[in-house]
């Protein structure tokens, strides 16, 4: 696999990238679900904007970012034809900058982050995030919250396709309740996109339903460490 784009690194090819997503979607058909009702959310955090070029190379426009100057500064370095995806958390004094470019917000997990982004981005499509594992340090609303915040979004005219979590550390079976519960909320609240899953749990998360998983060093290969913002482009103001 190509590693990351640091010193010395080697660079990263649509061929490694195509022969990475050709094994990411054998997986998702192995586990049981059809690769083409699965979107591919290309996660390109810590990789340069060449990560970027490659996955529109071989037809993956859908890509996301955690970091707000990262994406920035990427979208200005490969143009507008990327759907970009933001799943890191969202900080108000970040929407202004970021509402021009994201076509879907992964991670709103309270009202008045919802509030802020209608103000800038009437009719944004988001995800609800839901801290189905219970963890202190995961972000997320409660479970038993979830279907007062998506009424009340929906209230704000944003557009809530779905909800989205992120399993536990470790093996990847112990995902399968937190994922099991979010796809059981989903189902009583009419939702039927479910962002959830990542490169080491694929299987498990579409056997519970994922329709969107987020892949970053399954499609690129291992992140030897942040990218430097040289590599991308500069933004003033960055986290």
């Amino acid at each position: 696999m190509t590693p990351a784009a640091g010193t010395g690194a080697a660079p990263i090819t649509a061929a490694t990238v195509a022969a990475n997503l050709a094994a990411i979607r054998t997986r998702i058909a192995t586990a049981g679900a059809d690769p083409d009702g699965v979107t591919v959310v290309a996660v390109t955090k810590g990789f340069p904007a060449a990560a970027v070029e490659a996955a529109r190379a071989v037809g993956l426009d859908d890509v996301g970012e955690n970091y707000a100057q990262e994406l920035l500064a990427k979208a200005d370095a490969v143009g507008s034809d990327v759907r970009w995806h933001f799943l890191g958390p969202v900080q108000r004094n970040k929407i202004a900058g970021l509402a021009a470019h994201v076509s879907c917000w992964h991670t709103i997990d309270r009202a008045s982050v919802g509030r802020a982004l209608a103000a800038r981005r009437p009719g944004a499509r988001v995800f609800v995030q839901v801290n189905s594992t219970g963890e202190a340090t995961k972000h997320g609303c409660r479970p038993e919250e979830t279907g007062d915040l998506v009424d009340e979004l929906r209230g704000q005219d944003l557009d809530v396709a779905g909800l989205m979590t992120i399993g536990p550390e470790g093996e990847p079976e112990a995902a399968r309740p937190a994922f099991r519960l979010l796809a059981d909320l989903g189902r009583r609240l009419g939702l039927r996109e479910l962002s959830m899953g990542m490169t080491g749990d694929v299987e498990v998360a579409v056997q519970e339903g994922a329709t969107v998983v987020r892949i970053g060093r399954g499609l690129f290969g291992p992140r030897h460490r942040k990218a430097p913002l040289a590599a991308i482009g500069s933004l003033n103001g960055g986290n």
